[in-house]
């Protein structure tokens, strides 16, 4: 069992509960793990995947953080091919069986650092352990009134000198917000909406 500095990114399908109950086995099936496909055939700063949680991807990285600006590129990135793909499922889908629910999914991206987090090998994956890792999925529950996020724990923001991070993206600005969680107590964070970037 090793420890050490991880970078942990875990983008969530919204809506992916309500899409389960409304559509019919088959077609969730397909959308599903094509949409989670793209997400990580999207990952170009060497991310590692942990777990596929259903509607989410673990991702991890040890040791280095990116440059702030590459991050946020990065998720960028997940963002748009995401949505690039569900636009392409959805004609199809809609041509091939008249479905016109898909659209509603969307994408949130909750990004933390962890300085003590545990790897512990299972099978071929990579199975991750520790608080942090608690409080990245625990951020994924919050009082955001959007579907279309990227959050960044203040743990995380505080590994980059101010300098570096820029908080007016071009196509959105950080927000300052905190939740307080049972058992862990208040976490500070940063969101960002990422709808405009859809037009």
């Amino acid at each position: 069992m090793a420890s050490s500095s991880t970078l942990i990114c875990i983008p969530d399908i919204s809506g992916f509960t309500r899409f389960m109950s409304d559509t019919n086995i088959e077609l969730s099936a397909k959308v599903i793990p094509a949409l989670l496909n793209e997400i990580i055939y999207a990952n170009e700063i060497g991310l590692k995947v942990s777990e596929i949680e259903g509607d989410a991807i673990l991702f991890y990285k040890k040791g280095d953080l990116p440059p702030f600006r590459d991050l946020i590129n990065q998720c960028k990135s997940f963002f748009t091919q995401f949505y690039e793909r569900l636009d392409l499922l959805t004609k199809k889908f809609s041509k091939e069986k008249g479905i016109d629910n898909v659209p509603e999914l969307g994408l949130k991206i909750i990004l933390h650092f962890g300085q003590d987090v545990q790897s512990v090998q299972i099978g071929s994956r990579i199975k991750l352990m520790g608080e942090d890792v608690i409080i990245a999925h625990r951020l994924l529950k919050n009082d955001i009134k959007e579907d279309e996020y990227l959050l960044i724990s203040e743990h995380l923001l505080n590994q980059y000198n101010d300098d570096v991070i820029e908080r007016n993206f071009g196509w959105g600005e950080l927000l300052d917000e905190e939740e307080k969680y049972k058992h862990i107590g208040e976490i500070n964070y940063s969101y960002v909406k990422m709808h405009k970037l859809l037009g």
